[in-house]
């Protein structure tokens, strides 16, 4: 394999953008445009390094499920959020959304749209006939990775910084974002994310590294225009000669088994130590347990519908069903308090088509309907959690002690 920077080799053709490397695999071109996804400047570098390439195939950043959110608006209105709701998926897509807010919001300062440089890259390959291949992993899959070989420490910090997102960006120019673009600002920034997050940093960017250049090699054609975040060229040109297999990488991590002994065994705990005042005939302390278990949980549960600005029948219904569902790991207190909020306000198609610009904001994300939802069904999982081990600790101290 050779490699070099645009602009260096001498071709007979108009100097390609900078942000541009070229590796030569055989007799085929490559080309990486290491781009950002809130730049103007990435914009036009995908643009020229297209016209001047023409090449067979145009590679792009994009797994199936995002390509249509960013060419089909309409999909929105197909979503589908009782389903969400059914299928576990809301803290899924409640991440998602809250990383898209976070990079709307830096785009709106710089008055470009989020995924520009990849829309260029598609409308690019259709004008001149390209192949256009999708080259990233499923979304779902990275995002399940990623949550699952994380800590219960490590999920806390990162909901936390997530969240946090919502409320704090940092001012940012187009100076800034270029600047990130560059190998040395780059190799800081990843640093700084193994640092924090060693398991994220693997499965977001290493991962993904491998991925997109065993699809990128795999693509047809003898000159290859591949658009990518910058952040991925470096650990490309270290994969792209290797013959990597990629189901391994697809493949969703096992859960491990330590959770479900807690899932399992706290409520069974629960209900013996509930039990067990009943037959040693201390039947007062047990009902003043049952009452602790049903306020401390309830009322938690029913905090995280309000903090979610749930409708009021919302937060009655995760009063009364969390103490419930905590005893029983087949249904979660938020599923339950998600449903009833999506009954007394139903999205309208005019809600669903919304949802990307409402996340725009903080006032948009809690307002909007469909994303209310989805933080009715988490809060309220957390607020039950929370109310699971407080009340737990609770009973087991006035029964043990």
């Amino acid at each position: 394999m050779s490699e070099d920077r645009a602009g260096t080799s001498g071709m007979e053709r108009p100097p390609l953008p900078s942000a541009v490397t070229k590796v030569q695999l055989g007799d085929r071109e490559i080309y990486l445009v290491g781009t950002a996804h809130v730049s103007k400047q990435s914009v036009q570098d995908v643009r020229d390094t297209i016209e001047a390439v023409e090449p067979d195939t145009v590679c792009v950043e994009l797994c199936e499920a995002r390509f249509k959110n960013i060419t089909d608006r309409e999909q929105w209105k197909r979503t589908d959020i009782v389903k969400i709701i059914r299928e576990k998926k809301a803290m899924l897509l409640l991440s998602s959304l809250i990383m898209t807010s976070f990079q709307r919001r830096i785009a709106a300062q710089l008055g470009v749209t989020p995924g520009a440089e990849m829309v260029e890259g598609i409308e690019q390959a259709k004008k001149r006939g390209a192949n256009l291949v999708l080259v990233d992993r499923d979304i779902q899959i990275t995002l399940r990775r990623t949550w699952g070989m994380l800590g219960l420490w490590s999920k806390m910090k990162m909901m936390a910084q997530l969240v946090g997102s919502l409320f704090f960006v940092e001012q940012i120019d187009e100076q800034a974002i270029e600047e990130l673009k560059q190998e040395e600002k780059l190799a800081g920034v990843l640093q700084m994310l193994a640092d924090e997050f060693p398991t994220v940093k693997g499965t977001l960017i290493d991962e993904r590294d491998i991925y997109l250049s065993q699809k990128i090699k795999a693509a047809e054609g003898r000159k290859i225009v591949a658009v990518l975040g910058a952040g991925h060229i470096p650990g490309i040109l270290r994969e792209i000669e290797k013959d990597t297999p990629l189901a391994p990488l697809e493949q969703l991590p096992r859960r491990p088994f330590w959770p479900q002994v807690i899932k399992w065994g706290l409520p069974a705990a629960i209900i013996a130590l509930l039990a067990y005042g009943f037959f040693t005939g201390d039947a007062e302390r047990s009902m003043e347990s049952i009452w602790i278990w049903v306020l401390v949980n309830g009322s938690l549960s029913a905090l995280g519908a309000l903090l979610a600005l749930g409708h009021p029948l919302t937060i009655l219904t995760a009063f009364l069903a969390a103490p419930l569902t905590s005893l029983n790991p087949m249904i979660a207190a938020g599923w339950v308090s998600g449903m009833a909020q999506a009954m007394v306000k139903k999205p309208t198609v005019e809600d669903l088509e919304n949802l990307p610009d409402a996340i725009s904001t903080v006032k948009g994300f809690w307002l909007n309907p469909v994303s209310r939802i989805l933080l009715v069904v988490v809060l309220s999982n957390l607020g039950s959690t929370l109310g699971t081990f407080i009340g737990g600790s609770w009973i087991a101290g006035r029964s043990l002690g």
